[in-house]
């Protein structure tokens, strides 16, 4: 446990504000400050990391959306969960269970206001037309609410505000997911009049499913919507005794990719490029916010992405005007490859954090809750942010930081673990490569697969035959990580309700 934590004077006295926003499929050579042959320029991302630490090896816990949401909100790998691949929907029940603690719970029970404003996409209960139809908990991505019976004149039976948010204004799931309604707290902002057809333009980059809509619902306006929220949440909070944290999940760069005026075509590159320089415009108001409030100096902000860059942003055309969202990794969302989970990760505080400063250590989005604890003085119980290590230690360019091995998760459940310079992907099941496609028959596919990626950073040479000592230690790592039911230190735990197929063929008849 961190402790010897001061306050400046500018800071009354209270312990730090904390704005943690996730971009929603941005690639790490989305960013310019990472990609020195990018050919989107993010002056105010990149005046964050100047201003703060860089991390060059961070990873979401899995290579999609909820997944990795739900590991960011409770520092646990969302695999222990029923959710084993793939996502929820926009009327699936709620992921996170009533008895699991989350970082909105830690934070609110220290002192802290706490607000959601953004991309929701972890489950809601849903009140509904007949109350025999509805489902109390998440069991599989088979769980959905029937779309047509959705109540929206009644409030959620769960929600955001039940799992440690004082305030919250979100979006169900993805922008491409119906319903397309507003939910402030626990009630819909607007009932849906209308049917918004499904829309596909002929490149793909703006596409949703058909469903109900209601009138102050337009999708290009969503990301505007959140980051003004946003704004105004800093505006009125910024003086409070107590500190805020704000949870901002954003929807973008994710499909639908709907730059608007002035961004649209200011790229020349291809809408999401415009997308990309959208999102950057919009964060450098909330840089600005901040500033303005007078509390700069005693306000933490993250930024990073929830998984890599999607196949939709059209990499043939950004890869032929010399942009790669990927950078020098291979893989993209959803790949157990580093393309696919290798993300931006970003850290501003003032006072605390040294500005230009760099981190190669190996870290992961579920780490958030730990550090969370560790800077509130909070004692985490065994059954709680189970995968979670705390970062305060590369913060504050201290000693401390001990995680052992990171767990990596692709869209199709296929797991991949990573120790030093090793990587091993196990049981590869999942028959995609970098861009969604056919790779190979399952059959023909190896049955481990091995990476250094200190000699081999875009994974192109197997190594599995040569190091076989190599392949048996992480695989036991794997095995016994997986089966304890925690990564870090204490009691083991149980997993719920048991690993995922690929898991249960590959390891626990191991044991």
């Amino acid at each position: 446990m961190f402790s010897g934590f001061s306050q400046s004077n500018s800071s009354e006295n209270k312990q730090p504000n904390i704005i943690y926003i996730l971009a929603d499929d941005l690639g790490i050579g989305d960013l310019s400050i990472y990609n020195e042959n990018s050919k989107i320029n993010t002056p105010h991302l990149d005046k964050l990391a100047a201003k703060g630490m860089r991390f060059t090896d961070a990873h979401t816990s899995s290579s999609v959306c909820t997944p990795t949401r739900y590991g960011i909100l409770t520092g646990r790998y969302n695999w222990r969960t029923p959710l084993k691949q793939f996502v929820t929907w926009g009327t699936s029940p709620m992921l996170i269970k009533d008895d699991r603690l989350t970082v909105a719970d830690l934070l609110q029970q220290n002192g802290y206001k706490t607000a959601n404003i953004g991309k929701w996409h972890l489950g809601l209960n849903w009140a509904l037309k007949d109350s025999s139809l509805e489902i109390e908990s998440f069991t599989g991505v088979q769980d959905k609410y029937p779309i047509e019976q959705l109540d929206y004149s009644k409030p959620l039976k769960k929600g955001a505000l039940d799992l440690g948010f004082d305030y919250s204004y979100l979006l169900s799931a993805s922008l491409n997911m119906p319903p397309f309604v507003y939910v402030e707290n626990d009630k819909v902002v607007m009932e849906p009049t209308g049917i918004s057809e499904q829309k596909r333009n002929e490149n793909k980059y703006a596409y949703w499913m058909k469903g109900p809509i209601s009138e102050d619902f337009k999708h290009d306006q969503v990301l505007p919507v959140f980051v003004d929220k946003t704004v105004s949440y800093i505006q009125e909070n910024a003086k409070d005794d107590k500190p805020y944290f704000i949870y901002l999940p954003l929807p973008a760069p994710h499909n639908p990719i709907l730059p608007i005026a002035p961004w649209e075509g200011k790229s020349k590159i291809n809408p999401y490029a415009d997308f990309v320089l959208m999102i950057d415009d919009l964060m450098g108001k909330i840089f600005k916010a901040v500033k303005d409030s007078g509390e700069e100096d005693n306000t933490i902000i993250i930024f990073t992405s929830d998984n890599g860059c999607a196949a939709n942003a059209n990499y043939g055309v950004l890869k032929a005007k010399g942009h790669n969202p990927s950078y020098i990794y291979s893989g993209n969302k959803g790949s157990y490859l580093e393309g696919g989970h290798r993300v931006p990760f970003i850290v501003k505080w003032p006072e605390k954090i040294q500005p230009n400063s760099i981190s190669d250590a190996t870290i992961c989005t579920t780490d958030f809750m730990a550090t969370c604890a560790d800077i509130v003085d909070y004692d985490l119980k065994d059954n709680e942010a189970e995968d979670s290590y705390t970062m305060l230690p590369l913060l504050l360019q201290e000693e401390g930081y001990n995680r052992e091995a990171t767990i990596h998760h692709s869209k199709e459940g296929v797991f991949a673990i990573r120790k030093g310079d090793w990587k091993l992907i196990v049981s590869p099941s999942s028959g995609l490569n970098a861009m969604g496609k056919p790779l190979k028959k399952l059959e023909d596919l190896p049955e481990n697969i091995l990476y250094n990626l200190k000699t081999d950073v875009g994974e192109h040479v197997n190594l599995a035959e040569k190091h076989p000592e190599k392949v048996e230690e992480l695989k036991q790592l794997l095995i016994k990580q997986i089966n304890d039911g925690r990564s870090t230190k204490g009691k083991v735990q149980e997993n719920d309700p048991i690993a995922t197929p690929w898991v249960q063929a590959a390891f626990l008849n191991e044991k």
